[in-house]
């Protein structure tokens, strides 16, 4: 058999196969950054995924980033968030909820104009997407310390809502350059508070809001994602040895809660294998593993990074968005469909809830 098909417990759930569904931002979400019934459907056919874990989904309105992505911080995203998991439930999947606050990744304009926050008043690079075209990241604010434990707060009171809305648990976002990533950087965390400084203490703000939320709905409900060394949305961790102990202090500080996973984001790999495989001993539990943006994930893929050790799973995102049965093409052997890139973002349900399966296909 296949490595890719063998069965995996993954807290309390049990995967058909040892390939999982990456967030991925669709910009979709209803009116007041509620899921609506056409987000469901389009979870609900990817149910056979075994574990979908959802686009970031912003816990407060201050951490919302990017147009029309949910939030779970309101009664009328709980509600829509029901939709979701009733539908994903329906269909036999488990499905969690990635729990993104964007920090510095946003623009106001996004967000009713409330304020963007960072751990220092470091503007990101580049722009955001707006209603009104592109504009520069905010220049955020950086909370006092005595603050941080709203921060904390809002994570949890999000996971709650995560649970109440059906959901199966949450991933906690701690990579790909937003809040939580930009705490542990230190090219963007400046702060010479408890929260700043050494690796020990640029990891306490990530420790802290994982350590929250397992407390807050139970520690088998909750993964943590982390990408260490991703230079992107303005990131400048390097490797050595400031990454590696960064990175130890979280690990070894989230690995006896008895967490669901952890997920890493290794792009390049190459690079970045020996912190990978450091990591993985060092956590006492499932590990998934992304080999980043670059190239599209493959079957052959999924079978060399198992062969591997490096990971019990691996975390597959754009073959899902044109294959809603992607597990079952891929068993079978049969051809993918080609995603539209056009349609990746905003819209309707035009390449995000019309592609085909290999039953309607035939």
């Amino acid at each position: 058999m296949s490595r890719a098909f063998e069965p995996l417990a993954v807290g309390p759930w049990t995967l058909p196969q040892r390939f999982v569904m990456a967030p991925l931002t669709r910009n979709r979400a209803g009116a007041g950054h509620a899921p609506t019934a056409l987000n469901a459907e389009y979870y609900a056919q990817r149910a056979s995924a075994g574990l979908i874990v959802t686009e970031g989904t912003a816990p407060s309105q201050v951490g919302q980033g990017y147009l029309d992505v949910p939030g779970l911080y309101t009664d009328e995203q709980v509600a829509g968030w029901r939709l979701v998991a009733d539908a994903v439930h329906a269909r036999d999947g488990v499905i969690v909820a990635q729990l993104m606050h964007a920090g510095r990744i946003a623009h106001a304009d996004n967000k009713d104009g409330v304020e963007t926050i960072a751990p220092s008043a470091v503007q990101a690079p580049g722009e955001m997407v707006t209603a009104d075209g592109p504009k520069p990241h905010d220049v955020p604010r950086a909370p006092e310390t005595a603050e941080v434990a709203g921060l904390v707060a809002d994570f949890v009171t999000a996971a709650r809502n995560a649970v109440a809305a059906g959901l199966d648990g949450v991933e906690v976002h701690a990579a790909n350059g937003y809040l939580l990533h930009q705490f542990l950087d230190p090219t963007v965390n400046l702060r010479d508070d408890v929260y700043g400084g050494s690796p020990e203490n640029r990891a306490r703000f990530v420790v802290e809001v994982v350590t929250a939320v397992a407390e807050a709905i139970g520690p088998e409900r909750v993964g943590l994602r982390l990408s260490p060394g991703h230079q992107f949305n303005g990131i400048g961790e390097e490797v050595g040895a400031d990454l590696t102990a960064t990175y130890r202090a979280v690990v070894d500080a989230v690995s006896p809660l008895g967490l669901a996973y952890l997920s890493l984001l290794a792009s390049p790999l190459e690079p970045l294998e020996s912190l990978v495989r450091d990591l993985r001993e060092r956590f006492d539990g499932v590990v998934l593993l992304n080999d980043g943006f670059g190239d599209v994930t493959t079957l052959e893929t999924i079978e060399e990074l198992l062969g591997t050790g490096l990971a019990d799973a691996v975390v597959v995102g754009r073959p899902f968005l044109a294959n809603p049965d992607l597990a079952e093409r891929w068993r079978a052997g049969a051809e993918l469909n080609a995603p539209n890139p056009d349609t990746f973002y905003g819209g309707g349900a035009e390449g995000y809830t019309d592609y085909p399966t290999l039953e309607q296909a035939s």
